[in-house]
């Protein structure tokens, strides 16, 4: 059962509507207006489980999606903005890394283990913003006592025990200062020596140190180690070292688990790959034999974590994968049930490419800006030029491969070369980039389709 204030911060988010999510997804994502409304609304389903005070709501599943579509047109960026817009953990993982249980590599259930990770990693983050300024206040008095070792009265003649107040935060300013940053310090640092320990299970291998160090906590023998270091960098680790004897891990613990099992997202990549051919030797075998393994993970089943067990009944699982030379219908029909929802992603038109160069908030043409801006260079792109830029990419996809808006990457780097290069010795320049100087620059190597392979 979840706690009251889990719940409570549950009803008082003010969540984004699937509309809300959709125009998110615009800022990052050209096109794909079917994909960015399907996941949407699975996002919206989420929070309105989480919402539902009915005993039903333990059997209000996600409706999981395949996304297909070729490479580069949006299927990762979309998963991985939307863990963004949710807060929630998320993780990417390719489904032809993995094997049935019994062959050398990864097992499925190591996708769980990592998500959990991730999502402590995420609390353990937002639980140190909430002790900073404590832990800040902790840190300073350490490096005070390092710098100025606490006198007494008793030295000076007076009450013994009392600190010399005046002395000390003299000391304080100067530290608010800086003045003592490039100081060199040393410091003692206590370690455990933890063994390292690895169990080779079904599940895989498992890290036990860090369980080990739970368990017997002080118990394990401890090695100091001193280190010298400039007063800034102290500030630093000590600050961390703080903050991290201020956080309950327990908690923190709790909390990633039960945002791993109600909000977590999984994003597996080239399902296809996984996908048999109706072959009953050969490696279609192992294909089908981890399509097996992930269907009790993706249906719904407990599996055991370094800290503790995690249910993946609630966990949104996202399936993408070109399907070039198969479909979803060669995939095992139980896995395909587990994954109801099905939206194709278009492949990306000349128009679409002119929009990803100067729309999204990360457009290239912005990070090359704001690259050149650092060495004092002024980039400009005509109309025209973006126009040019857009065609080439979208004439090269269609004469060789395919691969997307991942094409304006290999032309834009191209196109810029010399600048890129010549940049630190053209600080104050401002730099125009045209149709005639696109035209120049890449011309030779569209119309050679055998150079056009190799460098573009």
């Amino acid at each position: 059962m979840e706690d009251k204030a889990s719940k409570d911060d549950v009803l008082s988010y003010a969540f984004p509507t699937p509309e809300q999510i959709v125009d998110r997804l615009n800022k990052y994502v050209i096109g794909q207006s079917e994909a960015k409304k399907a996941v949407a609304i699975a996002l919206r389903n989420r929070w309105r489980r989480q919402r539902a005070t009915d005993k039903i709501k333990d059997e209000i599943y996600p409706n999981n999606i395949i996304l297909i579509g070729p490479t580069g047109v949006g299927k990762t960026e979309i998963a991985r903005r939307l863990a963004g817009i949710a807060c929630a953990p998320f993780i990417k993982v390719e489904a032809s890394r993995f094997t049935e249980v019994g062959y050398v590599g990864r097992d499925v259930e190591s996708m769980i283990r990592g998500l959990v990770e991730i999502s402590v990693n995420m609390v353990r983050q937002e639980k140190t913003k909430l002790v900073e300024e404590k832990a800040k206040k902790f840190t300073e008095e350490r490096i005070l006592d390092i710098l100025l070792p606490l006198q007494t009265r008793e030295q000076q003649g007076e009450a013994p025990g009392q600190p010399t107040r005046i002395t000390r935060e003299k000391m304080r300013a100067l530290l608010h200062e800086g003045k003592f940053d490039d100081r060199i310090i040393e410091l003692e640092m206590m370690r455990s020596k933890t063994p390292f320990i690895e169990v080779f299970t079904q599940a895989g291998i498992e890290e036990l140190s860090g369980a080990l160090e739970e368990a017997f906590g002080s118990r394990l023998p401890r090695k100091k180690k001193k280190r010298k270091m400039s007063v800034k960098e102290a500030l630093r680790y000590l600050q961390n070292e703080e903050a991290d004897k201020l956080i309950d891990m327990d908690e923190v613990i709790n909390e990633a688990r039960r945002r791993t099992e109600n909000s977590g997202i999984v994003f597996v990549d080239e399902i296809d790959k996984i996908a048999g051919s109706g072959m009953t030797h050969g490696p279609d075998v192992s294909r089908e034999g981890v399509q097996r393994d992930l269907l009790p993970i993706i249906e719904g089943s407990s599996v055991t974590t370094k800290y503790g067990m995690v249910n993946t009944n609630h966990i949104l699982f996202i399936a993408a994968g070109a399907f070039h030379n198969k479909k979803p219908s060669d995939l095992i029909p139980e896995l395909q049930g587990r994954f109801p929802i099905r939206v194709e992603l278009s492949a990306l038109t000349r128009d679409d490419f002119r929009r990803i160069l100067v729309e999204p908030e990360n457009s290239l043409i912005r990070q090359y800006s704001v690259l050149l801006a650092t060495e004092g260079v002024t980039l400009e792109f005509t109309d025209d030029a973006i126009d040019t830029i857009a065609e080439i990419a979208s004439k090269v996809n269609e004469s060789t491969e395919n691969i997307g808006a991942r094409r304006l990457h290999t032309v834009m780097t191209k196109l810029l070369e010399e600048i890129l290069y010549s940049a630190p010795n053209m600080s104050g320049e401002k730099v125009h980039i045209t149709h005639e100087y696109v035209d120049k620059k890449l011309k030779d190597i569209v119309t050679d389709v055998d150079m056009s392979r190799y460098i573009l």
